[in-house]
């Protein structure tokens, strides 16, 4: 029972967040929002997880395990409800931070409640049970959210979370065994605070920078300034405190340092495809949200059948795991720059399996390359600068794409637009100008739009292209890991 309430508990975060990317471009139409503007409700759910993770081992030392991932889910059940009931852009946004926040400590405790729960000797089987059970649930959540969306609207990609979670809340209240030893550890509020401060001042400049033309905004000046203080704080800080909120000293581990560059890209190629690929299918290509969720689906299948496939590779070098797994990235990367309107289904769908499939073959070298020359007194602090790694890295990155996008995309409309005229001779051609039309107001309308679609798919093409040049700068990094050399006996 312990088991199956904390798969289901831990399974909803991963759920929710693939199941949301679905219905982005319904959500854009019914807030009545900006591509880059509806993207907030992917970026700062991420950055709430990264900020609030870290936190997980202070809140149980002072409230208990049990406390906290009862607490997590049942607020993070409240917040999906809220988050379908949403009215408004920024409501949705708030409670999408609510949601990310809360969820945060679920995922790490729920391995450590698993690992208190079992025997030793059942750590492996009960392990591969839960990866399995987490990586197969996001699965189903895009496909039925995404028919759900199709019948009845995007809310309801939200409200079918709820009984989920209320199960997972009462199921875990019942089976847990309660709290017994509780400690007052000290924690960093200096720190946190820095911290927090600098990655949503970093999270706003990149997500309305683009809207209000950069450093010619006051706006954007202040909240640069704002970051830079921050973080400068944060490191003079750091360097000072006897207990640090992020311990920087271990840094000075070469292979940790690198396994947190590595996280840091992985986390960068995990979710942006996800928030990319629903408004270009939906908005530009002409699908239906149950087909969207088909293509999110096929990359659940594919990062399931990857963590089966890392289990098996755990015998091989890490590094071979790693540069294979990254390396089917840059391919799937580049085959995306491949894509244009008239993309099929089934081209989509092998790509997001690949795609999938990189992602789950890459998790666990990485994670062991990380932690695997760090003393083990480190290793629950070194854990925590992990996870949010990971975290921020998808935040940030989806943002620089959707920048990208929408730059892209209003340059390219303004130097195709240039093109229709009367004295360009092209355009009185009749094998040229086809059914288009530009002697009338709908005529001209209907070119309008499809520069419009035209200039988008190359916005989406420029952010691919970032895609794999990142893919593959993870390759050159995986060259730089050193082996621990096995003792003589």
């Amino acid at each position: 029972m312990t088991l199956a309430t904390v798969v289901l508990g831990s399974s909803l975060y991963g759920t929710a967040l693939l199941t949301t990317s679905t219905v982005l471009p319904q959500m854009q139409g019914a807030m009545s929002a900006t591509q880059d503007e509806i993207a907030w409700a992917m970026t700062f759910n991420i950055l709430a997880t990264a900020v609030v993770t870290p936190m997980t081992g202070w809140l149980v030392s002072r409230f208990g395990t049990k406390r906290v991932v009862i607490c997590s889910i049942g607020c993070f059940t409240a917040a999906t409800l809220m988050c379908g009931m949403a009215q408004s852009l920024e409501m949705l946004v708030l409670w999408r931070i609510v949601q990310g926040g809360t969820g945060a400590p679920v995922v790490p405790l729920s391995q450590s409640i698993l690992f208190n729960t079992f025997p030793r000797h059942q750590h492996t089987m009960v392990m591969s049970i839960f990866g399995m059970a987490v990586a197969v649930a996001p699965v189903v959540g895009p496909v039925f959210g995404g028919w759900l969306a199709e019948i009845y609207s995007w809310r309801w990609t939200f409200y079918m979370l709820v009984p989920v979670g209320i199960c997972a809340t009462i199921g875990m209240s019942l089976t847990l065994p309660s709290d017994t030893r509780l400690s007052k550890v000290r924690f960093d509020w200096t720190g946190f605070l820095a911290l927090a401060t600098a990655l949503a001042s970093v999270q706003l400049v990149l997500a309305r920078g683009v809207r209000l033309d950069w450093f010619e905004s006051t706006e954007i000046v202040i909240e640069c300034l704002i970051a830079a203080i921050a973080f400068y704080v944060f490191l003079v800080h750091s360097l000072g405190a006897r207990t640090p909120f992020l311990n920087l000293r271990l840094l000075a581990d070469r292979n940790y340092a690198i396994g947190l560059a590595l996280v840091t890209i992985y986390g960068m190629l995990n979710f942006t495809p996800m928030v990319l690929l629903p408004p270009l299918l939906q908005q530009h290509v002409g699908f239906s949200d149950a087909l969207v969720g088909q293509v999110i689906g096929a990359r659940g299948i594919g990062m399931t059948i990857g963590f089966m496939t890392a289990g098996l590779m755990a015998r091989i070098d890490p590094r071979i795991s790693m540069a294979f797994g990254f390396g089917l990235q840059t391919i799937a990367g580049a085959w995306m720059l491949t894509f244009d309107l008239n993309v099929t289904m089934e081209i989509l769908v092998v790509n997001s399996a690949i795609q999938g499939f990189a992602v789950g073959v890459v998790w666990v070298p990485i994670t062991v390359v990380a932690f695997e020359t760090l003393e083990p007194r480190h290793i629950a602090e070194a854990s925590s600068i992990f996870h949010l790694l990971r975290n921020i890295g998808s935040s940030f990155f989806i943002s620089l794409s959707i920048a990208e996008i929408v730059y892209a995309t209003g340059a390219n409309y303004s130097r195709m637009t240039e093109m229709i005229t009367p004295y360009n001779d092209a355009l009185t051609m009749p094998a040229v100008i086809g059914a288009w039309a530009f002697d009338t107001v709908p005529g001209l309308a209907r070119v309008a739009k499809e520069i419009a679609r035209q200039a988008a798919m190359i916005g989406y093409l420029n952010a691919f292209m970032m895609y794999t040049a990142t893919s593959a700068l993870a390759v050159v990094f995986v060259l730089l890991i050193r082996r621990r050399r096995a003792k003589p006996e």
